[in-house]
Protein backbone atom coordinates (compact mmCIF):
# COMPACT_ATOMS: atom_id res chain seq x y z
CA UNK A 1 0.00 0.00 0.00
CA UNK A 2 1.56 3.28 -1.12
CA UNK A 3 1.51 6.35 1.05
CA UNK A 4 1.81 9.94 -0.04
CA UNK A 5 4.70 12.00 1.32
CA UNK A 6 3.90 14.51 4.03
CA UNK A 7 3.11 17.98 2.68
CA UNK A 8 5.96 20.46 2.64
CA UNK A 9 5.86 22.82 5.64
CA UNK A 10 4.93 26.46 5.11
CA UNK A 11 7.97 27.75 6.99
CA UNK A 12 9.52 28.80 3.69
CA UNK A 13 6.78 31.32 3.03
CA UNK A 14 8.07 34.87 3.00
CA UNK A 15 11.57 36.29 3.27
CA UNK A 16 10.07 38.97 5.55
CA UNK A 17 7.06 38.13 7.67
CA UNK A 18 5.02 40.52 9.81
CA UNK A 19 2.99 38.55 12.35
CA UNK A 20 -0.21 39.66 14.10
CA UNK A 21 0.28 43.38 13.58
CA UNK A 22 -2.57 45.63 14.78
CA UNK A 23 -4.59 47.59 12.20
CA UNK A 24 -2.70 50.85 12.79
CA UNK A 25 0.65 49.24 11.96
CA UNK A 26 -0.86 47.45 8.97
CA UNK A 27 -2.21 50.80 7.73
CA UNK A 28 1.36 52.11 7.73
CA UNK A 29 2.57 49.15 5.68
CA UNK A 30 -0.36 49.45 3.27
CA UNK A 31 0.37 53.13 2.62
CA UNK A 32 4.11 52.49 2.32
CA UNK A 33 3.40 49.81 -0.26
CA UNK A 34 0.84 51.86 -2.18
CA UNK A 35 -1.98 49.41 -1.50
CA UNK A 36 -4.75 51.89 -0.76
CA UNK A 37 -5.91 55.39 0.12
CA UNK A 38 -7.08 56.65 3.51
CA UNK A 39 -10.34 58.55 3.15
CA UNK A 40 -12.44 60.91 5.24
CA UNK A 41 -13.12 59.34 8.64
CA UNK A 42 -10.26 56.84 8.42
CA UNK A 43 -11.27 53.82 6.26
CA UNK A 44 -8.72 52.34 3.87
CA UNK A 45 -10.01 52.16 0.29
CA UNK A 46 -8.44 49.43 -1.86
CA UNK A 47 -8.86 48.06 -5.36
CA UNK A 48 -9.04 44.34 -6.13
CA UNK A 49 -8.18 44.53 -9.83
CA UNK A 50 -10.11 42.50 -12.38
CA UNK A 51 -11.72 40.32 -9.72
CA UNK A 52 -14.35 42.39 -7.93
CA UNK A 53 -16.30 39.34 -6.79
CA UNK A 54 -15.85 35.66 -6.07
CA UNK A 55 -14.70 33.28 -8.82
CA UNK A 56 -16.71 30.10 -8.04
CA UNK A 57 -15.86 28.58 -11.42
CA UNK A 58 -12.20 28.55 -10.35
CA UNK A 59 -12.72 26.80 -7.00
CA UNK A 60 -11.62 23.18 -6.61
CA UNK A 61 -11.81 20.62 -3.82
CA UNK A 62 -9.04 18.06 -3.55
CA UNK A 63 -10.51 14.65 -4.41
CA UNK A 64 -8.92 12.39 -1.80
CA UNK A 65 -10.06 9.00 -0.50
CA UNK A 66 -10.86 10.31 2.98
CA UNK A 67 -13.58 12.69 1.76
CA UNK A 68 -14.55 11.46 -1.71
CA UNK A 69 -17.88 9.93 -0.65
CA UNK A 70 -18.77 12.91 1.57
CA UNK A 71 -18.70 15.52 -1.21
CA UNK A 72 -21.58 16.12 -3.61
CA UNK A 73 -19.46 16.39 -6.75
CA UNK A 74 -20.69 18.55 -9.57
CA UNK A 75 -21.81 22.15 -9.78
CA UNK A 76 -19.44 24.23 -7.67
CA UNK A 77 -17.71 21.18 -6.14
CA UNK A 78 -15.10 20.53 -8.80
CA UNK A 79 -12.44 17.92 -8.09
CA UNK A 80 -8.70 18.31 -8.43
CA UNK A 81 -6.25 15.49 -7.79
CA UNK A 82 -3.89 15.47 -4.84
CA UNK A 83 -0.95 15.31 -7.27
CA UNK A 84 -2.01 18.50 -9.03
CA UNK A 85 -2.82 20.22 -5.75
CA UNK A 86 0.61 19.39 -4.33
CA UNK A 87 2.31 20.58 -7.52
CA UNK A 88 0.51 23.93 -7.42
CA UNK A 89 1.17 24.20 -3.68
CA UNK A 90 4.91 23.63 -4.16
CA UNK A 91 5.08 26.32 -6.87
CA UNK A 92 3.11 28.75 -4.70
CA UNK A 93 5.47 28.22 -1.78
CA UNK A 94 8.44 28.83 -4.06
CA UNK A 95 6.75 31.90 -5.54
CA UNK A 96 6.25 33.42 -2.08
CA UNK A 97 9.61 32.43 -0.64
CA UNK A 98 11.30 35.79 -1.19
CA UNK A 99 8.28 38.03 -0.72
CA UNK A 100 7.24 40.25 2.17
CA UNK A 101 4.22 38.57 3.76
CA UNK A 102 1.75 39.35 6.51
CA UNK A 103 0.44 36.77 8.96
CA UNK A 104 -2.71 36.94 11.05
CA UNK A 105 -3.75 34.33 13.59
CA UNK A 106 -7.21 34.02 15.04
CA UNK A 107 -10.24 31.79 15.31
CA UNK A 108 -13.43 30.77 13.55
CA UNK A 109 -16.40 29.78 15.68
CA UNK A 110 -17.58 31.75 18.71
CA UNK A 111 -18.67 28.61 20.58
CA UNK A 112 -15.54 27.21 22.29
CA UNK A 113 -16.83 23.66 21.76
CA UNK A 114 -16.55 24.03 17.98
CA UNK A 115 -13.91 26.74 17.59
CA UNK A 116 -11.03 26.33 15.14
CA UNK A 117 -7.73 28.18 15.11
CA UNK A 118 -6.66 29.81 11.87
CA UNK A 119 -3.50 31.26 10.36
CA UNK A 120 -3.64 33.40 7.21
CA UNK A 121 -0.63 34.34 5.08
CA UNK A 122 -1.32 37.33 2.79
CA UNK A 123 0.75 39.23 0.25
CA UNK A 124 -0.82 42.56 1.14
CA UNK A 125 -1.11 44.42 4.42
CA UNK A 126 -4.72 45.37 3.69
CA UNK A 127 -5.70 41.71 3.31
CA UNK A 128 -4.18 41.09 6.75
CA UNK A 129 -6.44 43.82 8.14
CA UNK A 130 -9.34 42.07 6.40
CA UNK A 131 -8.48 38.82 8.20
CA UNK A 132 -8.10 40.61 11.52
CA UNK A 133 -11.52 42.19 10.99
CA UNK A 134 -13.43 39.14 9.74
CA UNK A 135 -12.06 36.32 11.89
CA UNK A 136 -12.31 36.22 15.68
CA UNK A 137 -9.49 38.16 17.28
CA UNK A 138 -7.43 36.34 19.93
CA UNK A 139 -7.67 37.53 23.50
CA UNK A 140 -4.56 38.10 25.62
CA UNK A 141 -2.71 34.83 26.06
CA UNK A 142 -4.63 32.91 23.38
CA UNK A 143 -1.67 33.03 20.99
CA UNK A 144 0.64 31.29 23.46
CA UNK A 145 1.55 27.97 21.88
CA UNK A 146 -0.77 28.75 18.96
CA UNK A 147 -1.19 25.93 16.42
CA UNK A 148 -3.58 26.48 13.49
CA UNK A 149 -6.29 24.04 12.51
CA UNK A 150 -6.91 26.03 9.31
CA UNK A 151 -4.28 27.58 7.06
CA UNK A 152 -5.00 30.12 4.32
CA UNK A 153 -2.37 31.16 1.79
CA UNK A 154 -3.50 34.21 -0.19
CA UNK A 155 -1.20 34.84 -3.15
CA UNK A 156 -2.80 37.21 -5.70
CA UNK A 157 0.44 37.52 -7.70
CA UNK A 158 0.64 33.76 -8.26
CA UNK A 159 -0.71 32.47 -11.56
CA UNK A 160 -1.79 28.92 -12.26
CA UNK A 161 -0.99 27.32 -15.62
CA UNK A 162 -4.29 25.96 -17.00
CA UNK A 163 -2.63 23.54 -19.41
CA UNK A 164 -0.20 22.10 -16.88
CA UNK A 165 -2.48 22.27 -13.82
CA UNK A 166 -5.73 21.10 -15.42
CA UNK A 167 -7.62 24.16 -14.20
CA UNK A 168 -9.86 26.67 -15.97
CA UNK A 169 -7.74 29.82 -15.73
CA UNK A 170 -4.79 31.46 -14.01
CA UNK A 171 -7.03 32.03 -10.98
CA UNK A 172 -7.39 29.17 -8.48
CA UNK A 173 -9.10 28.66 -5.14
CA UNK A 174 -8.01 25.25 -3.87
CA UNK A 175 -9.51 23.61 -0.78
CA UNK A 176 -7.95 20.59 0.89
CA UNK A 177 -10.63 19.43 3.33
CA UNK A 178 -8.55 16.89 5.26
CA UNK A 179 -5.60 19.23 5.75
CA UNK A 180 -7.97 22.18 6.29
CA UNK A 181 -5.83 24.19 3.93
CA UNK A 182 -6.90 26.86 1.42
CA UNK A 183 -4.69 28.16 -1.39
CA UNK A 184 -5.77 31.26 -3.31
CA UNK A 185 -3.96 32.50 -6.39
CA UNK A 186 -4.61 35.06 -9.11
CA UNK A 187 -7.30 37.10 -7.33
CA UNK A 188 -7.16 39.94 -4.82
CA UNK A 189 -10.83 39.65 -3.85
CA UNK A 190 -10.69 39.08 -0.09
CA UNK A 191 -14.05 37.35 0.14
CA UNK A 192 -12.40 34.17 -1.14
CA UNK A 193 -10.62 33.79 2.21
CA UNK A 194 -13.70 33.95 4.42
CA UNK A 195 -15.76 31.76 2.10
CA UNK A 196 -12.95 29.20 1.92
CA UNK A 197 -12.95 28.85 5.70
CA UNK A 198 -16.76 28.69 5.67
CA UNK A 199 -16.63 25.80 3.18
CA UNK A 200 -14.35 23.73 5.41
CA UNK A 201 -16.66 24.28 8.40
CA UNK A 202 -19.64 23.32 6.23
CA UNK A 203 -17.94 20.00 5.59
CA UNK A 204 -16.74 19.31 9.13
CA UNK A 205 -19.50 20.49 11.45
CA UNK A 206 -22.40 18.22 10.39
CA UNK A 207 -20.39 15.26 11.74
CA UNK A 208 -20.26 17.13 15.07
CA UNK A 209 -24.02 17.70 15.22
CA UNK A 210 -23.88 21.34 14.07
CA UNK A 211 -25.84 22.73 11.12
CA UNK A 212 -23.66 25.28 9.28
CA UNK A 213 -25.72 28.13 7.82
CA UNK A 214 -25.16 30.91 5.31
CA UNK A 215 -27.22 33.27 7.41
CA UNK A 216 -27.41 36.29 9.64
CA UNK A 217 -28.65 36.03 13.24
CA UNK A 218 -30.00 38.54 15.72
CA UNK A 219 -31.77 38.35 19.07
CA UNK A 220 -34.47 40.45 20.69
CA UNK A 221 -34.68 41.85 24.21
CA UNK A 222 -36.68 38.80 25.33
CA UNK A 223 -34.07 36.38 24.03
CA UNK A 224 -36.03 35.59 20.85
CA UNK A 225 -33.54 34.53 18.19
CA UNK A 226 -34.05 35.04 14.44
CA UNK A 227 -32.12 33.44 11.58
CA UNK A 228 -31.95 35.17 8.20
CA UNK A 229 -30.96 32.88 5.32
CA UNK A 230 -30.07 34.44 1.99
CA UNK A 231 -27.44 35.01 -0.63
CA UNK A 232 -25.34 38.13 -0.98
CA UNK A 233 -27.43 41.16 -1.85
CA UNK A 234 -30.73 39.85 -0.49
CA UNK A 235 -30.56 41.92 2.69
CA UNK A 236 -29.04 39.65 5.35
CA UNK A 237 -26.80 42.35 6.76
CA UNK A 238 -29.25 45.21 6.30
CA UNK A 239 -32.22 43.46 7.92
CA UNK A 240 -30.31 41.71 10.69
CA UNK A 241 -28.54 44.93 11.74
CA UNK A 242 -31.75 46.14 13.37
CA UNK A 243 -31.23 48.81 16.05
CA UNK A 244 -34.06 47.21 18.07
CA UNK A 245 -32.24 43.85 18.28
CA UNK A 246 -28.74 42.57 19.11
CA UNK A 247 -26.71 41.39 16.12
CA UNK A 248 -25.00 38.01 16.57
CA UNK A 249 -23.53 38.08 13.07
CA UNK A 250 -24.38 38.86 9.46
CA UNK A 251 -23.25 35.92 7.32
CA UNK A 252 -22.03 32.59 8.72
CA UNK A 253 -23.33 30.66 11.72
CA UNK A 254 -23.72 27.24 13.24
CA UNK A 255 -26.81 25.79 14.97
CA UNK A 256 -25.69 23.29 17.56
CA UNK A 257 -27.21 21.45 20.52
CA UNK A 258 -27.15 24.55 22.74
CA UNK A 259 -28.18 27.16 20.17
CA UNK A 260 -26.61 29.30 17.46
CA UNK A 261 -23.14 30.83 17.22
CA UNK A 262 -21.27 33.09 14.85
CA UNK A 263 -18.33 31.75 12.84
CA UNK A 264 -16.81 35.21 12.38
CA UNK A 265 -15.66 38.25 14.26
CA UNK A 266 -16.68 40.82 11.67
CA UNK A 267 -18.97 41.82 8.82
CA UNK A 268 -18.42 41.97 5.05
CA UNK A 269 -21.26 44.24 4.00
CA UNK A 270 -22.27 45.49 0.59
CA UNK A 271 -22.02 49.28 0.50
CA UNK A 272 -23.61 50.18 -2.82
CA UNK A 273 -26.26 52.84 -2.22
CA UNK A 274 -26.04 52.53 1.56
CA UNK A 275 -28.39 54.93 3.30
CA UNK A 276 -27.57 56.76 6.51
CA UNK A 277 -31.34 56.77 7.16
CA UNK A 278 -32.22 53.10 6.57
CA UNK A 279 -28.84 51.49 7.42
CA UNK A 280 -27.26 53.91 9.89
CA UNK A 281 -24.99 51.42 11.68
CA UNK A 282 -23.51 49.94 8.51
CA UNK A 283 -23.25 53.39 6.95
CA UNK A 284 -21.28 54.65 9.96
CA UNK A 285 -18.59 51.97 9.40
CA UNK A 286 -17.72 53.56 6.05
CA UNK A 287 -16.52 56.61 8.02
CA UNK A 288 -14.42 54.75 10.56
CA UNK A 289 -10.73 53.91 10.97
CA UNK A 290 -10.08 50.20 10.59
CA UNK A 291 -12.72 49.52 7.94
CA UNK A 292 -11.49 48.14 4.64
CA UNK A 293 -13.52 49.44 1.67
CA UNK A 294 -13.19 47.36 -1.48
CA UNK A 295 -13.68 49.10 -4.83
CA UNK A 296 -15.70 52.01 -3.41
CA UNK A 297 -15.54 55.10 -5.60
CA UNK A 298 -13.96 58.21 -4.06
CA UNK A 299 -12.93 61.74 -4.92
CA UNK A 300 -9.14 61.54 -4.60
CA UNK A 301 -8.84 65.30 -4.13
CA UNK A 302 -11.26 65.58 -1.20
CA UNK A 303 -10.98 61.94 -0.01
CA UNK A 304 -14.77 61.67 0.21
CA UNK A 305 -16.75 58.59 -0.80
CA UNK A 306 -19.50 58.14 -3.35
CA UNK A 307 -21.41 55.09 -2.12
CA UNK A 308 -23.95 55.39 -4.94
CA UNK A 309 -21.36 55.00 -7.69
CA UNK A 310 -20.93 51.62 -9.37
CA UNK A 311 -18.17 52.73 -11.75
CA UNK A 312 -15.92 49.86 -10.65
CA UNK A 313 -18.51 47.31 -9.56
CA UNK A 314 -21.95 46.94 -8.04
CA UNK A 315 -20.30 44.69 -5.46
CA UNK A 316 -18.59 47.37 -3.36
CA UNK A 317 -17.79 46.07 0.12
CA UNK A 318 -16.93 47.13 3.67
CA UNK A 319 -15.01 44.74 5.95
CA UNK A 320 -15.07 45.72 9.62
CA UNK A 321 -15.10 44.17 13.11
CA UNK A 322 -18.51 43.21 14.43
CA UNK A 323 -17.97 45.60 17.33
CA UNK A 324 -18.34 48.53 14.92
CA UNK A 325 -22.09 47.77 14.95
CA UNK A 326 -23.40 49.50 18.07
CA UNK A 327 -25.81 46.76 19.11
CA UNK A 328 -23.66 43.74 18.27
CA UNK A 329 -23.13 40.80 20.59
CA UNK A 330 -19.91 40.52 22.61
CA UNK A 331 -20.11 36.73 22.81
CA UNK A 332 -21.39 35.74 19.35
CA UNK A 333 -23.76 33.11 20.75
CA UNK A 334 -27.49 32.85 21.46
CA UNK A 335 -30.18 30.26 22.14
CA UNK A 336 -32.34 28.30 19.74
CA UNK A 337 -34.22 30.30 17.09
CA UNK A 338 -37.86 31.24 17.47
CA UNK A 339 -38.21 32.52 13.87
CA UNK A 340 -36.54 31.72 10.55
CA UNK A 341 -36.58 34.11 7.59
CA UNK A 342 -35.69 33.04 4.05
CA UNK A 343 -34.64 36.09 2.02
CA UNK A 344 -34.93 36.18 -1.75
CA UNK A 345 -34.51 39.00 -4.23
CA UNK A 346 -37.03 37.93 -6.89
CA UNK A 347 -36.01 39.50 -10.20
CA UNK A 348 -39.27 38.35 -11.80
CA UNK A 349 -41.32 40.46 -9.38
CA UNK A 350 -43.93 37.76 -8.70
CA UNK A 351 -43.22 36.33 -5.24
CA UNK A 352 -45.21 37.85 -2.36
CA UNK A 353 -43.23 40.27 -0.18
CA UNK A 354 -43.87 38.00 2.83
CA UNK A 355 -45.45 34.56 3.15
CA UNK A 356 -45.63 31.74 5.69
CA UNK A 357 -44.21 28.34 4.75
CA UNK A 358 -45.23 24.91 5.94
CA UNK A 359 -42.48 22.64 7.19
CA UNK A 360 -42.26 20.84 3.83
CA UNK A 361 -42.36 24.11 1.90
CA UNK A 362 -39.52 25.36 4.09
CA UNK A 363 -37.43 22.32 3.14
CA UNK A 364 -38.30 22.82 -0.52
CA UNK A 365 -37.28 26.46 -0.55
CA UNK A 366 -34.18 25.81 1.56
CA UNK A 367 -32.93 23.22 -0.92
CA UNK A 368 -33.92 25.41 -3.89
CA UNK A 369 -32.28 28.58 -2.56
CA UNK A 370 -33.92 30.82 -5.17
CA UNK A 371 -32.93 34.44 -5.56
CA UNK A 372 -31.62 36.87 -8.13
CA UNK A 373 -27.86 36.85 -8.44
CA UNK A 374 -27.14 40.54 -8.13
CA UNK A 375 -24.67 42.35 -10.33
CA UNK A 376 -21.02 42.12 -9.33
CA UNK A 377 -21.32 39.46 -6.63
CA UNK A 378 -19.57 37.04 -8.97
CA UNK A 379 -17.29 37.65 -11.93
CA UNK A 380 -19.20 38.10 -15.18
CA UNK A 381 -22.59 38.92 -13.63
CA UNK A 382 -23.55 42.36 -14.93
CA UNK A 383 -27.28 42.45 -14.12
CA UNK A 384 -29.66 40.49 -11.89
CA UNK A 385 -30.61 37.04 -13.15
CA UNK A 386 -32.66 34.24 -11.64
CA UNK A 387 -30.59 31.56 -9.94
CA UNK A 388 -30.99 28.61 -7.59
CA UNK A 389 -28.31 28.15 -4.96
CA UNK A 390 -28.91 25.13 -2.77
CA UNK A 391 -29.22 25.88 0.93
CA UNK A 392 -28.72 29.56 0.05
CA UNK A 393 -24.98 28.93 -0.33
CA UNK A 394 -24.15 26.39 -3.07
CA UNK A 395 -20.56 27.56 -3.73
CA UNK A 396 -19.55 26.75 -0.15
CA UNK A 397 -21.65 23.63 0.58
CA UNK A 398 -19.50 20.53 -0.03
CA UNK A 399 -22.06 17.92 1.07
CA UNK A 400 -25.31 16.87 -0.58
CA UNK A 401 -28.04 19.46 0.13
CA UNK A 402 -30.20 16.77 1.73
CA UNK A 403 -27.65 16.55 4.57
CA UNK A 404 -28.17 20.20 5.49
CA UNK A 405 -31.92 20.15 4.77
CA UNK A 406 -32.55 17.16 7.03
CA UNK A 407 -30.65 18.87 9.84
CA UNK A 408 -32.69 22.05 9.39
CA UNK A 409 -36.00 20.16 9.24
CA UNK A 410 -35.20 18.23 12.39
CA UNK A 411 -34.44 21.46 14.25
CA UNK A 412 -37.55 23.24 12.92
CA UNK A 413 -39.67 20.34 14.18
CA UNK A 414 -37.95 20.01 17.55
CA UNK A 415 -38.15 23.72 18.38
CA UNK A 416 -41.44 24.43 16.53
CA UNK A 417 -39.91 27.32 14.56
CA UNK A 418 -42.10 29.24 12.07
CA UNK A 419 -40.49 29.89 8.69
CA UNK A 420 -41.23 32.94 6.53
CA UNK A 421 -40.26 33.69 2.93
CA UNK A 422 -39.49 37.40 2.43
CA UNK A 423 -39.00 38.88 -1.05
CA UNK A 424 -36.64 41.85 -0.97
CA UNK A 425 -36.56 41.99 -4.78
CA UNK A 426 -38.94 43.55 -7.25
CA UNK A 427 -42.63 44.42 -7.28
CA UNK A 428 -44.93 45.95 -9.87
CA UNK A 429 -43.09 44.12 -12.63
CA UNK A 430 -39.79 42.35 -13.28
CA UNK A 431 -36.34 43.92 -13.06
CA UNK A 432 -36.25 46.82 -15.51
CA UNK A 433 -40.01 47.41 -15.32
CA UNK A 434 -40.99 47.23 -11.65
CA UNK A 435 -39.12 48.64 -8.67
CA UNK A 436 -37.25 47.28 -5.66
CA UNK A 437 -39.24 46.61 -2.50
CA UNK A 438 -39.36 49.54 -0.09
CA UNK A 439 -36.77 48.80 2.60
CA UNK A 440 -38.83 50.31 5.43
CA UNK A 441 -41.87 48.26 4.47
CA UNK A 442 -39.70 45.14 4.35
CA UNK A 443 -38.37 45.98 7.82
CA UNK A 444 -41.94 46.32 9.08
CA UNK A 445 -42.83 42.90 7.65
CA UNK A 446 -39.82 41.26 9.26
CA UNK A 447 -40.45 42.91 12.60
CA UNK A 448 -44.09 41.80 12.49
CA UNK A 449 -42.98 38.21 11.87
CA UNK A 450 -40.50 38.37 14.74
CA UNK A 451 -42.70 40.03 17.35
CA UNK A 452 -45.74 37.83 16.79
CA UNK A 453 -47.87 40.51 15.11
CA UNK A 454 -48.68 38.06 12.31
CA UNK A 455 -49.84 35.28 14.62
CA UNK A 456 -53.47 34.60 13.73
CA UNK A 457 -53.60 37.17 10.92
CA UNK A 458 -55.88 36.12 8.07
CA UNK A 459 -54.00 34.73 5.06
CA UNK A 460 -54.74 33.66 1.51
CA UNK A 461 -53.07 30.84 -0.39
CA UNK A 462 -51.09 31.96 -3.41
CA UNK A 463 -52.61 29.96 -6.30
CA UNK A 464 -49.26 29.27 -7.98
CA UNK A 465 -46.66 29.15 -5.21
CA UNK A 466 -48.96 27.65 -2.56
CA UNK A 467 -47.62 29.83 0.27
CA UNK A 468 -49.76 31.60 2.86
CA UNK A 469 -49.83 35.38 2.29
CA UNK A 470 -50.99 37.67 5.14
CA UNK A 471 -53.78 40.08 4.24
CA UNK A 472 -52.57 42.68 6.73
CA UNK A 473 -49.16 43.63 8.13
CA UNK A 474 -48.68 46.60 10.48
CA UNK A 475 -46.98 49.50 8.70
CA UNK A 476 -47.44 48.05 5.20
CA UNK A 477 -50.21 49.00 2.71
CA UNK A 478 -52.46 45.99 2.11
CA UNK A 479 -52.10 46.37 -1.67
CA UNK A 480 -48.34 45.74 -1.45
CA UNK A 481 -48.87 42.26 0.00
CA UNK A 482 -50.55 40.84 -3.13
CA UNK A 483 -47.99 41.01 -5.97
CA UNK A 484 -50.48 40.40 -8.78
CA UNK A 485 -52.32 43.59 -7.90
CA UNK A 486 -49.13 45.67 -8.15
CA UNK A 487 -48.72 44.87 -11.87
CA UNK A 488 -50.35 47.06 -14.51
CA UNK A 489 -51.17 43.94 -16.53
CA UNK A 490 -52.43 41.02 -14.38
CA UNK A 491 -52.18 38.61 -17.33
CA UNK A 492 -48.50 39.47 -17.68
CA UNK A 493 -48.07 38.72 -13.97
CA UNK A 494 -49.74 35.32 -14.39
CA UNK A 495 -47.43 34.42 -17.27
CA UNK A 496 -44.35 35.52 -15.37
CA UNK A 497 -45.40 33.65 -12.22
CA UNK A 498 -45.99 30.44 -14.18
CA UNK A 499 -42.61 30.89 -15.81
CA UNK A 500 -40.86 31.14 -12.44
CA UNK A 501 -42.86 28.20 -11.06
CA UNK A 502 -41.71 26.08 -14.00
CA UNK A 503 -38.11 27.07 -13.24
CA UNK A 504 -38.53 25.88 -9.65
CA UNK A 505 -39.88 22.54 -10.83
CA UNK A 506 -37.17 22.06 -13.44
CA UNK A 507 -34.44 22.91 -10.93
CA UNK A 508 -35.80 20.48 -8.34
CA UNK A 509 -35.75 17.56 -10.76
CA UNK A 510 -32.05 17.07 -9.97
CA UNK A 511 -33.04 16.09 -6.42
CA UNK A 512 -35.54 13.44 -7.51
CA UNK A 513 -35.04 10.31 -5.45
CA UNK A 514 -32.75 12.01 -2.93
CA UNK A 515 -35.42 13.91 -0.97
CA UNK A 516 -38.84 12.68 0.26
CA UNK A 517 -41.74 12.99 -2.19
CA UNK A 518 -43.71 15.18 0.23
CA UNK A 519 -41.01 17.84 -0.08
CA UNK A 520 -41.07 17.62 -3.88
CA UNK A 521 -44.85 18.06 -3.75
CA UNK A 522 -44.51 21.20 -1.60
CA UNK A 523 -43.19 23.22 -4.54
CA UNK A 524 -45.06 25.63 -6.82
CA UNK A 525 -47.98 24.47 -8.92
CA UNK A 526 -47.39 24.29 -12.66
CA UNK A 527 -50.19 24.19 -15.23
Amino acid sequence: MSTRPAPAPLDALGRIRHANLPPAALYEHAIRRGEGIIVDGGPLVVRTGKHTGRSPQDKYIVDEPAIHDQVWWGGFNRPISEERYDAIRARMIAHLAEKELFVQEGFVGADPAYRRSLRAYTETAWASIFCDNLFIRPRPGELDGFAPNFTIVDAPSFRADPERDGVRSETVILVHLSRQEILIGGTEYAGEMKKGAFGILNHRLPDEGVLPMHSAVNVGAKGDVAIFFGLSGTGKTTLSADPERTLIGDDEHGWGPEGVFNFEGGCYAKTIRLSHVYEPDIYSTTRRFGTILENVVLDEATRTLDLDAETITENTRAAFPLGFISNSSDVGMAGHPSTIIFLTADAFGVLPPISRLTRDQAMYHFISGYTAKLAGTEVGVQEPSATFSLCFGAPFMPRHPAVYAEMLGERVDRHDVPVWLVNTGWTGGPYGVGHRMNIQETRNMVRAALNGALDGVETVTDPIFGVQVPLHVPGVPDAVLQPRGTWADPAAYDAQARKLAAMFVENFQRFAGSVPERIVAAGPRVG
